[in-house]
């Protein structure tokens, strides 16, 4: 987890690769990086347009992932070119999130790594 004090959210790296789709295009974007209540790292497979808005959904590793995806509104707030061709890494801030979604994601952040 991350002691950064410029976050606001404590932030938790993801174990594995935790696929997360577009959800108006049904397809895969990226894989997870790290996770907060407010906002998420991605390795994209593609750029993304800059300040852009996205609708997405992936299945949070907290035991309950599998039978309830998340679905979260996100912007863009940067992207930097990743060490492999074609891939990015993305900064993005959650917008309207869900109560639910909330809850577990600020859960899920605030347990110690393993």
């Amino acid at each position: 987890m991350s002691n950064d004090p410029r976050r606001r959210q404590p932030r938790r790296a993801v174990p594995g690769r935790v696929e997360v789709f577009d959800v108006i295009l049904e397809e895969p974007v990226g894989y997870l990086g790290n996770l907060s209540a407010g906002g998420m790292l991605m390795m994209a497979n593609r750029s993304l347009p800059d300040d852009a808005l996205f609708q997405f959904r992936f299945h949070l590793p907290d035991g309950i992932g599998a039978a309830q995806p998340l679905e979260v509104g996100a912007h863009v707030l940067w992207q930097d070119k990743a060490g492999a061709p074609g891939q990015s890494w993305i900064g993005l801030r959650f917008l309207g999130l869900s109560p639910d979604a909330t809850v577990r994601l600020r859960a899920w952040a605030a347990q110690a790594d393993d």
